[in-house]
């Protein structure tokens, strides 16, 4: 598997893109074993790429490579890689899974970079093995996936099958493969070639820390707001927040609006709501069961909420048309369609809905 030492050399592992995939997460995997042959002297790897059909593909940064050939001329290797990027949730990866399960079946190592771990679900090639994906995939994949053990890891290799969580996290992944094969001191000779003064193991966070994110330190605060990372599905009430965190709720209160400038309300239905565009953008669910991922029991009021926020209706997010829009209405709305004001905010149960209070001044 990757990660162990190779029967022989050099190890060709192959690359496969696909339209939109990540630039960085692909040079991020194989500049290390370019640097690995430079310094050992030796040609330790190769690493052909393809495409699904021998295309030249373009990247996200728009940039496009041309590939060595189809998938049909990737022949004699040892690993594939599958690297994916944005959209990959509306690729036809058909003849990608049908040619995967071939290599599966040769006994070839398979794995996949960033969002490639979709691309491998799809093909049936991670049932029973745990895997890693970009943190902002994570959500939806997990939806969409729900028998697949998917982890928060930097990378994760499981028997035949790995995958790695993008961005610079290929670096750390090829380091570690590097040095089980070739020995840490050949790793750590490759990391300095990159400035790299880490080399970071599967168990490092993906993300910046929370302190480090928003610039504060509080304990009490940060805990609240982890709180409320866990618990986007089903929110847990004002008081129990306060409660977990032994604040009062007027201690909750007043915390978020001296260092993040808003309600707990507030900053937790934000919270929800950019869940929801991610899963809007990165599955096919529907708007109602990204309503109920999120915490809303109603679509109407999550629909309202999302256009408050980010001044566009779910459907709207996915290029879809509105009723509204077939008949002509305005794109918007109305400010009054979609505004949560201040009494509202404040009277939001514990499912972000508004409390019965705040609908029957809204009927009247």
């Amino acid at each position: 598997m990757l990660g162990s030492v190779p029967r022989e050399l050099p190890q060709r592992i192959g690359f496969v893109v696909v339209p939109r995939f990540s630039m960085i997460a692909l040079t991020s995997a194989v500049e290390p074993l370019r640097i690995a042959n430079r310094l050992s002297g030796r040609e330790l790897y190769r690493w052909p790429l393809f495409s699904m059909d021998g295309e030249p593909v373009a990247a996200s940064n728009g940039f496009t490579l041309t590939p060595d050939g189809d998938l049909e001329r990737a022949s004699d290797l040892s690993t594939v890689a599958i690297c994916g990027g944005l959209d990959v949730h509306r690729i036809d990866d058909r003849p990608l899974a049908t040619w995967l399960r071939r290599m599966d079946r040769k006994g070839i190592d398979i794995g996949a970079l960033e969002t490639g771990s979709y691309l491998l679900a799809r093909a049936g090639m991670l049932s029973g093995y745990t895997c890693t994906i970009h943190w902002e995939h994570l959500a939806a994949f997990a939806e969409d996936f729900p028998d697949i053990e998917v982890t928060t890891e930097l990378f994760e290799i499981d028997r035949q099958r790995f995958t790695c969580a993008g961005g610079t996290a290929g670096i750390d992944m090829m380091l570690n493969v590097i040095a089980v094969q070739h020995g840490q001191e050949l790793a750590a000779q490759v990391a300095d070639q990159f400035m790299h003064e880490r080399i970071r193991d599967q168990h490092d966070h993906q993300r910046v820390s929370l302190p480090a994110r928003l610039g504060v330190r509080h304990p009490k605060l940060l805990s609240v707001i982890e709180l409320m990372e866990q618990h986007l599905e089903e929110p847990l009430s004002r008081a129990e927040l306060a409660r977990k965190a032994g604040l009062s709720t007027r201690q909750l209160e007043r915390l978020f609006r001296k260092y993040l400038f808003r309600s707990p309300a507030r900053y937790y239905l934000e919270l929800r709501l950019n869940k929801a565009r991610l899963l809007l953008l990165q599955t096919n669910m529907s708007v109602i069961d990204v309503a109920l991922a999120c915490g809303f029991v109603s679509a109407s009021h999550f629909s309202k909420c999302y256009r408050d926020f980010f001044g566009r209706t779910p459907r709207k997010e996915r290029g879809v048309p509105s009723q509204a829009d077939a008949r002509g209405a305005p794109v918007g709305g109305t400010p009054e369609d979609g505004a949560l004001d201040e009494a509202d905010e404040a009277d939001e149960g514990e499912m972000g809905e508004l409390s019965p209070a705040a609908t029957a001044r809204k009927s009247a």
